[in-house]
């Protein structure tokens, strides 16, 4: 398949995701009809404008914030899937407004709906 975002079969759907690395000077031509923004903890300092036009473009957005430490912030409104080091950090996140906030291993990927 062309393009720089990655299909993924769930349930029997297929979603295509991009990762904030790959999305280019235009963040929201290039989110236009894929389901997930897939980021690290590292690019949420840069990623501002792109959880805006998330939003806008009805986009999901998952952070994989395993090996970094997580500072609260506004771009916790934006996401919808928060991948943790362990249980203390998903406890500790359960008042936030993250919808799933898990510590699991594994790519992102597979934690996707």
């Amino acid at each position: 398949m062309a393009g720089p975002w990655r299909c993924f079969a769930t349930l029997g759907d297929t979603m295509e995701t991009i990762r904030f690395s790959e999305l280019g000077p235009d963040f929201r031509s290039a989110m236009q009809g894929k389901r997930w923004l897939l980021l690290t903890g590292e690019e949420l300092a840069d990623a501002g404008a792109a959880l805006v036009f998330s939003e806008l473009e009805d986009v999901l957005v998952a952070v994989d914030h395993r090996g970094t430490e997580i500072q609260s912030g506004l771009w916790m409104r934006a996401v919808h899937l928060l991948l943790v080091d362990d249980e203390t950090q998903v406890l500790a996140l359960q008042t936030s407004s993250v919808s799933k906030v898990l510590a699991v291993e594994g790519p992102i990927e597979a934690h996707l709906w």
